[in-house]
């Protein structure tokens, strides 16, 4: 067997990561990476997550920099930071240099000056500064362009629209007497809540978007800006010092219990057909549902629909069937029922969408349920959006027409990197909870989850097409990876915690599935992954498919975006699935647990002979453990997966 590089293995592309570089700046930690700051800190209070420069295009794709010439200065309590910065893609070409500077008072300084090298069309560039998720409900004061101040909070709920406009400060306190201000130079900035997107933060950028984009920035234009945070009030010693080191622990509360939703898997993309040996690794998951994405504008949708029902039947579940209709609704309907009327699919849910709404409108729920009641009488309709939570919170579902409210989920629309990854997590369950809002509570489905957006909804031009020798747009190399494993462990906690109905997940096979095609890769040399083999998460799911019709029990972990996971209970029997989500080995206290555990190990010392063989792997019984009272002291090695079950 060829052993897979070790970071391959660990996050799906032989490529070091950014390196991160702790500074301070009086009182407060921070971390800079690839050009940005990130996790400032007064103590064990976080202030700032991230504060970056972002260049946008015509279709608001990110268009990534390439960093050089960087020069770090730092003291006990200080720092200066120069580098430059060429941001390339497409039609666009921008350069500017960064500097950022630290003082012992607190106060941090980031400038950037830049010109664009060609003329080309933006929607956004400049300062994006993320405030944490853990705001929510704050008080804050914000100082307006016209020099007026406005005393509001961060949203609670997710905001369908900017909390805050033309904003020149925001100021928030931090601890008792202390008030961080941020203050913005260069351009006009407004705030979103990027909990939208499941991005946990609130992030104030420019330039407002009442503004029409895209703009044409001509070559030679320069473009400067700058932010600076201040520490307002005295800081008494306990905020003064590093923020504490206390180990890592986990922990399980059983006076919280809720069924574990239907976990489904979506049809492969890719049009293969599943093999006897597919099928049987499948049947393993112990899967609720088969989604099948069927476009009634599209001449092939009968027998994309027959695949998908050989399918469904053959792996012993009901079809999920995102139905997409058009202005001619009235007649594809007519088509589709003769279609049902012929093939006959098993269909737990239909979930409506129009080619030209964002959110589903009352008609073309009206017509589809008086089409499909009849044909699919057991069948749940459902409607919201396929795209992301922000169309459906902005343009509310008519909630008396369906029995689903439906929105789809994936973690890359503003950043793409292992930890803004990771930090989307705790974030999933907050859209579950504003959704419960206005869904007059009607169940949620989040369907499908993907680890990339599957099209552009926000495009205002064509799509295009990868470069030779890229991967396609909804592709992600990590999907074959422990890391993928893990962030799928944490997927899972927040949705399944949040008494969420239904989710669905990936693809059967392939690229975005939770296995390869026995044909391999077709691009090898990006995509790493084994010829027949499982994915890593393929694991996970497994062992949460084990305990299908038990408890998600609520689970803590005091350090989320390095070790977390997922609590389950069944028949009296209690299983934890952790995930150490970093780069580094974890040492982690896991409580509550039985005096007896068995533990099972995924990690880089067995994970190819788990994806070659995930039949031999899973008969193994794992170590049989002591506990001291009721608590395990677990060591993690990077990116593992450790699966604990009660004895």
């Amino acid at each position: 067997m060829n052993q897979l590089p070790l970071r391959t293995l660990y996050y799906g592309k032989d490529e070091p990561l950014p390196e991160q570089k702790a500074l301070r700046a009086g009182p407060l930690s921070l971390i800079f990476e690839a050009a940005d700051l990130r996790y400032i800190r007064l103590g064990d209070h976080e202030i700032l997550r991230r504060v970056y420069v972002a260049i946008r295009d015509r279709n608001w794709d990110t268009i990534a920099p390439a960093l050089s010439n960087v020069q770090i200065e730092s003291a006990d309590d200080s720092f200066h930071i120069t580098y430059d910065v060429e941001n390339r893609g497409g039609d666009i070409d921008f350069f500017w240099q960064g500097t950022i500077t630290g003082d012992a008072r607190g106060t941090i300084t980031f400038t950037m000056a830049g010109e664009a090298r060609a003329t080309f069309l933006r929607n956004r560039i400049g300062f994006c500064v993320l405030h944490p998720m853990a705001c929510a409900g704050s008080p804050c004061r914000v100082e307006k362009v016209d020099g007026t101040v406005e005393q509001g909070a961060f949203p609670k709920y997710i905001s369908p629209h900017q909390p805050f406009m033309d904003m020149t400060v925001i100021s928030h306190e931090v601890v008792p007497g202390v008030k961080a201000e941020v203050r913005f130079d260069g351009d006009i900035f407004e705030m979103e809540d990027q909990r939208n997107w499941t991005d946990a933060s609130y992030k104030t950028y420019c330039t407002p978007l009442r503004i029409p984009y895209p703009v044409e920035v001509k070559a030679g234009t320069k473009i400067s800006q700058s932010i600076t945070l201040t520490l307002k009030g005295e800081l008494s010693d306990a905020t003064k010092g590093l923020a504490h080191g206390a180990g890592l622990t986990f922990s399980i509360d059983e006076s919280f219990a809720a069924p574990i939703p239907r976990i489904g898997l979506g049809v492969a993309s890719h049009g293969q057909s599943l093999t006897p040996q597919e099928l049987e690794r499948l049947r393993a998951l112990n899967l609720s549902h088969l989604r099948v994405d069927l476009n009634l504008t599209q001449s092939d949708y009968e027998s994309a629909l027959r695949a998908a029902t050989d399918e469904a039947k053959a792996l012993g579940v009901p079809l999920e069937i995102a139905l997409t209709l058009s202005d001619a609704a009235d007649d594809e309907l007519k088509g589709l029922v003769v279609a049902l009327e012929r093939i006959k699919p098993a269909v737990c849910a239909w979930l409506i969408f129009h080619t030209a709404e964002m959110s589903t409108s009352a008609q073309w729920i009206e017509l589809a349920r008086r089409y499909l009641s009849d044909a699919t009488p057991d069948a749940k309709i459902g409607a919201g959006t396929n795209a992301y939570f922000t169309e459906l919170n902005r343009e509310r579902p008519p909630v008396e027409l369906v029995d689903v409210v439906c929105y789809s989920m994936n973690p890359q629309v503003h950043a793409f990197d292992n930890s803004s990854l990771v930090e989307t997590l705790e974030a999933q369950a907050v859209t579950v909870d504003s959704a419960r809002q206005f869904a007059d509570g009607l169940p949620i489905a989040v369907t499908p989850v993907t680890l990339k957006a599957r099209f552009n909804p926000n495009a205002t031009g064509p799509e295009p097409e990868p470069a030779p020798g890229e991967l396609p747009a909804p592709v992600d190399e990590r999907q074959m990876s422990l890391f993928g494993a893990g962030w799928t462990v944490g997927s899972l906690k927040y949705l399944a915690q949040s008494s969420l109905f239904s989710v669905t997940y990936y693809e059967t096979t392939g690229w975005r599935g939770v296995m390869e095609t026995e044909g391999g890769s077709a691009l090898p040399e990006k995509f790493r992954s084994i010829s027949g083999a499982v994915f890593p998460l393929y694991h996970v799911l497994a062992d949460v498919g084990e305990f299908r019709g038990g408890e998600v029990l609520l689970a803590r972990s005091n350090a989320p975006l390095q070790v977390d996971g997922i609590a389950l209970r069944k028949d009296g029997m209690t299983r934890v699935v952790l995930a150490n989500l970093s780069p580094e080995s974890q040492h982690v206290a896991v409580g509550h647990l039985s005096e007896r555990v068995r533990v099972h190990h995924l990690n880089e010392t067995n994970a190819q002979a788990a994806m070659h063989a995930p039949e031999a792997f899973r008969a193994q019984a794992g170590e049989l453990l002591q506990t001291t009272d009721g608590t395990l002291e677990l060591h993690l090695l990077p990116y593992a997966i450790a699966r604990i079950d009660s004895v």
